[in-house]
C-alpha cells in the first residue's frame, strides 16, 4: 500500500504579542508525499496563512489554513530541511490543504494566491528569525 501525505503530529503555537504573530510549542511534523518528511522545529515564529484583512477575501479564506500555512512559511525560509523551490513550496501548501479536506473553492484561490502574491518573501528569512 502506497503511504500518503499525513500530519504526524498536530498543531501547538502560542500568540505572541500581537494578534497575528504564532509560535511553536511543539514540532509540526508533516509527511508529504511531493518532498518528504518536514518537520517544524519548536520556536518557529509564522502568521499562519496570510490573508488580506479585507472583508470579503478574509471572510471567505481567512482562518482556514493554519497548518498548511505553518509548513508553507517554514519551507519559504531559506534554510528550511528540505530546502525547497518556490512552486515546490507552494504545491506543499496545496497538498496541505488537499490532505486536510479543505474543499476545492478554499484550496484553488488560496493556492492561487500564494502562488502569484508571495514570491517577495520566499527565502528573505530564516528558520529562527523573529517576526
Amino acid at each position: 500500500m502506497k503511504p500518503k501525505a499525513q500530519f504526524i503530529t498536530q498543531l501547538e503555537a502560542k500568540l505572541l504579542n500581537d494578534d497575528t504573530i504564532w509560535e511553536l510549542d511543539s514540532p509540526l511534523i508533516f509527511l508529504s508525499m511531493k518532498v518528504g518528511k518536514i518537520h517544524v522545529p519548536t520556536g518557529f515564529q509564522t502568521d499562519f496563512a496570510s490573508v488580506p484583512r479585507v472583508p470579503l477575501a478574509f471572510e471567505l479564506y481567512g482562518d482556514r489554513a493554519h497548518r498548511e500555512g505553518v509548513v508553507h512559511d517554514y519551507l519559504f525560509r531559506k534554510d528550511s530541511v528540505p530546502n525547497v523551490a518556490y512552486m515546490t513550496a507552494n504545491r506543499v501548501f496545496y497538498e496541505a490543504m488537499e490532505v486536510r479536506g479543505k474543499p476545492w473553492y478554499v484550496r484553488w484561490p488560496m493556492y492561487l494566491a500564494v502562488c502569484a502574491c508571495s514570491k517577495l518573501c520566499y527565502h528573505r528569512r530564516k528558520v529562527y528569525d523573529k517576526l
